[in-house]
């Protein structure tokens, strides 16, 4: 049996609407026979993957391993991927260190291989939390391939509360944000800001971030984001964002403004978008 996620709409009510039937879908998910039979071979086999490269030889258990973390899609840098378990996290110079994708220094951290303490696959709660991570973001590949924001929207309520509550959410939360593009994607449009910007200077690229987010959530740091409304008033940004940078429907809010402004369209979406927000 395959799972289909049910996404009838798109857009940000499409989202609202998914929204409300999301847990029920995921209970279903999780209990496909693949999704099972990923899951319950990793919790039986995990703990025998007691170097880097055992699990890198492993694919049944690297595929829920870079899945736990949202990096499916690199499972097949199989040397990659062992230099950075095996250098570890503990030294500056680290390979997961020297990263900009921080997903990459958190596997690195989690699995512990070429750090002092060594390998947690061999501890009952790492293992849990490993494969439930796992169906989390498989579950959010599974919506992605019927509706791309959807997915997107996913990862970033979750990914943005984590750089929200982190402790250095003041000093590098916005280089996290900015190095990991999916979480980029959501904020450019939740802060109707043009792709392009990613070829200026990062410290410019910072600065326009922190401006913008003051702007339309009050705040420089992305520790605004620690409230929950803000991050749905992002989300619902993004979404019109997108909706207007695509073209805009008949069902989008305020289209009809929108038809009248015309002309400049990048002008036009950003007034719509802050009457509209």
């Amino acid at each position: 049996m395959t799972f289909y996620p049910a996404i009838p709409l798109s857009g940000y009510l499409g989202w609202k609407v998914f929204d409300n039937s999301a847990s029920r879908q995921f209970d279903v998910f999780k209990d496909t026979p693949s999704v099972v039979r990923n899951v319950d071979y990793f919790r039986e086999n995990i703990a025998e993957a007691t170097t880097a490269e055992k699990l890198v030889n492993d694919r049944r258990l690297l595929t829920v391993a870079l899945g736990a973390y949202g990096l499916s899609e690199e499972i097949d840098k199989r040397a990659f991927i062992q230099r950075i378990l095996e250098d570890g996290t503990e030294l500056d110079g680290a390979f997961a260190n020297r990263l900009s994708d921080s997903r990459w220094r958190e596997f690195a951290k989690g699995f512990g291989y070429g750090n002092i303490t060594g390998t947690r696959v061999g501890i009952e709660s790492f293992r849990e939390q490993t494969a439930n991570n796992y169906l989390e973001r498989a579950f959010e590949e599974r919506v992605g391939e019927v509706d791309t924001d959807m997915r997107l929207a996913m990862n970033f309520r979750r990914e943005i509360a984590k750089i929200a509550e982190s402790e250095s959410a003041e000093t590098s939360g916005w280089f996290q944000i900015m190095g990991r593009q999916p979480l980029r994607t959501v904020m450019e449009g939740a802060l109707a800001l043009p792709s392009s910007i990613g070829q200026a200077d990062i410290d410019q690229q910072k600065e326009l971030f922190e401006r913008k987010a003051e702007q339309f959530f009050g705040g420089k740091s992305p520790a605004i984001f620690k409230d929950p409304v803000k991050v749905e008033d992002a989300l619902r940004r993004f979404f019109l964002y997108t909706e207007i940078q695509n073209g805009p429907t008949l069902s989008t809010p305020g289209i009809a403004a929108l038809s009248i402004l015309g002309g400049n369209s990048g002008q036009a979406t950003n007034l719509f978008l802050s009457n509209t927000l």
